[in-house]
């Protein structure tokens, strides 16, 4: 049975892809409580001696406002860690699974949706310390995958607890009773995070390169506030009411870092659009 190595393997992701594959894989969990990714050199040493045939790195400091306020502490783990990790298992001659961000593409020129060929940029320094190890992977090691992953949804299960997500967070509304702005001027992706958990033994399949996960939306993320609040059964009185136009953030300058997702699907993994993916998860969890 083949042994994965996971980073971040507490966190919603990764808890997630080891649930749907028990019995599939041998997961060796890793986080902060066994290593320290705010020391690279430790880390590196660290996967040069541990056993396993592939690593999913899937740790990080994701909260932009902390990458923010500490960027030399978050460029550690975010950059130095990963680009440590990637090059002990080049030189072991393993694979390396990087899980990268939409991130890098929130000020990038051109159109979206954008290809994993197109240009990069990002005004925030989480997306720029993601593409720095991005690009030194991509230059520097022969085995590996690069997953761009758009916001990911979906709800709990037992010993999987999500980060917050537009699901989650139109059903605080809708249970609090208490409104709440969405973007009016962002545009993204957003993904049910089952398709990559179920996916899993596909996706560490694919011929090495840099993919972009994510299904496609078009609706800016208020109007995708709204649908989540009608699929989920909400009067439209109650829809208005509760769901408001969040017309401040992003005026000057509208952001829209969709991913395309072509590349991956022509290598046979599943995705489709935003609304079939919030259907899915809903009969999932018997919501529709």
């Amino acid at each position: 049975m083949k042994r994965i190595l996971v980073t971040g393997a507490r966190g919603y992701l990764a808890s997630l892809a080891r649930l749907y594959n028990t019995g599939t894989y041998e997961f060796l969990c890793i986080s902060h409580t066994d290593v320290d990714f705010r020391d690279p050199a430790g880390v590196e040493d660290f996967f040069r001696a541990a056993d396993f045939d592939v690593c999913l790195h899937m740790a990080a400091d994701a909260t932009t406002a902390h990458c923010e306020q500490d960027p030399e502490g978050t460029h550690r783990v975010n950059t130095e860690s990963a680009i440590a990790i990637a090059r002990a298992c080049r030189n072991r001659g393993r694979r390396v699974v990087f899980i990268s961000t939409e991130q890098c593409f929130n000020a990038s020129p051109g159109e979206a949706p954008f290809s994993e060929e197109d240009e990069q940029a990002s005004t925030t320094r989480y997306g720029q310390q993601k593409m720095e190890a991005d690009a030194w992977i991509r230059e520097n090691v022969e085995d590996y995958l690069i997953l761009r992953f758009s916001w990911m949804f979906g709800l709990g299960m037992p010993g999987v607890h999500p980060s917050p997500n537009i699901l989650t967070n139109v059903m605080r509304v809708l249970r609090t009773g208490e409104p709440a702005g969405f973007r009016v001027h962002e545009r993204r992706n957003m993904t049910y995070a089952q398709r990559f958990a179920g996916q899993l033994p596909q996706i560490l399949e694919l011929p090495s390169g840099a993919y972009h996960f994510a299904s496609q939306n078009g609706r800016t993320t208020y109007e995708t506030a709204r649908l989540v609040a009608e699929r989920l059964g909400c009067p439209e009185t109650e829809v208005d009411r509760l769901i408001l136009p969040d017309e401040v953030t992003y005026a000057d300058a509208p952001r829209d870092f969709r991913l395309a997702s072509d590349k991956i699907r022509a290598a046979g993994i599943e995705l489709g659009t935003f609304e079939e993916d919030l259907d899915l998860c809903l009969r999932d969890f018997g919501l529709l």
